[in-house]
């Protein structure tokens, strides 16, 4: 059984439907956000980063970033997932940036570089599409969680 080794809870400001999660040490990463952003691609690998397409277009969306120790079973507590993909990451820090609308603050740690498995899942998508439509704006409708677990120890 995975053991959970950290969590945190964040705010992504999504712009023009898409986010990003890249290496913090951005002079690593080759391509940055938003470069080569793929529009419609749900879960876009690139080296050091990967991208999110949102349902809403300018909205802020929760994400729930957790760390494990190993591959962890699929979060069923948190009911119907609307989307859910996985990819491959390098981290050569161990701390991931959060990209929207700029760089956000917030970092994700996880606590050594390496190679990663992510895990993406999201709920909240048309309700969030929904109120961007009309609304223009939407907060914590569209809900992340990203699992990240080391692939080589």
């Amino acid at each position: 059984m995975a053991g959970l080794l950290g969590r945190q809870e964040l705010d992504a400001r999504v712009e023009f439907r898409g986010f990003a999660f890249q290496e913090s040490d951005e002079s690593v990463v080759p391509v940055p956000f938003p470069d080569d952003f793929q529009w419609g691609v749900f879960l876009q690998a690139h080296v050091r980063r990967f991208d999110l397409f949102s349902a809403g277009h300018t909205h802020t969306a929760a994400v729930t970033a957790r760390v494990w120790d190993s591959r962890p079973d699929i979060d069923t507590d948190a009911g119907d997932w609307d989307e859910q993909a996985e990819i491959d990451y390098e981290s050569v820090t161990g701390d991931v940036a959060v990209w929207g609308s700029g760089r956000s603050e917030d970092l994700i740690r996880l606590g050594r570089p390496g190679m990663w498995r992510v895990r993406v899942t999201c709920a909240g998508r048309a309700e969030a599409e929904a109120v961007t439509r009309s609304e223009g704006t939407a907060y914590g409708l569209e809900r992340y969680t990203i699992d990240f677990w080391p692939t080589v120890l």
